[in-house]
């Protein structure tokens, strides 16, 4: 996503292939891994960050960076495609030890990082339990994931926890966050299409725009 794109309005949608799209966000060209991590670098500076009573630089915001992969192999004339998307979320907190209670501003990015991660854990406790309906519509957040969790999709979930005897709580919970997730069982499966496949594709999305 264009780190430009702040102010603008960005709509959310899944393609006919099930991959999320960001309409009004700009997508950037990269070559390299060089270019590839300039990019990273641009969202990160515009990411939130804040001192709190348990983190220096508390992450105030959720940061989602997705990659685009297109592949055209000539002998079979076909194309795969693929998205990676890495997802740093913010730690969810109790507002009292963080010292957000006391500051109302703090307090607002508390309850808005918790109720998008509570969301995210009513996703997972859907795809766990096989429900028939998956609530990725509840909240941003679990919009921008829906094709990271469930589906054709590979998810790999990295918990950081605190060796303090004082965080005990915290670790734990993050813990049985990570053992929910893990839960998650999806088939993946290659995405792809040949090249008159995809110029219809074309052609029907330039008649949807007229």
């Amino acid at each position: 996503m264009d780190v430009n794109a702040v102010g603008k309005k960005l709509e959310i949608k899944r393609d006919n292939s099930g991959v999320v799209r960001v309409e009004g966000a700009s997508v950037k060209d990269a070559a390299d891994a060089a270019e590839l991590r300039a990019l990273l670098d641009a969202g990160l500076a515009n990411r939130r960050t804040a001192e709190t009573k348990m983190n220096a630089q508390s992450s105030r915001s959720h940061l989602i960076f997705s990659i685009l992969i297109q592949n055209y192999v000539p002998a079979t004339n076909a194309t795969t495609s693929g998205k990676i998307t890495f997802v740093d979320l913010a730690g969810s907190e109790r507002v009292a030890r963080s010292g957000a209670v006391n500051d109302s501003e703090r307090l607002k990015e508390a309850a808005a990082i918790n109720k998008s991660l509570s969301a995210l854990g009513d996703v997972v406790s859907a795809l766990t339990e096989g429900a028939a309906f998956v609530p990725y519509r509840n909240h941003k957040l679990t919009q921008l994931m829906a094709d990271s969790l469930g589906g054709n999709a590979k998810c790999c979930m990295i918990v950081n926890v605190s060796p303090l005897a004082v965080d005990a709580d915290e670790t734990k919970s993050s813990l049985d966050y990570a053992t929910r997730v893990k839960l998650v069982t999806n088939e993946a499966s290659k995405s792809m299409e040949t090249r008159e496949i995809a110029k219809l594709k074309a052609e029907i999305a330039k008649l949807k725009g007229r």
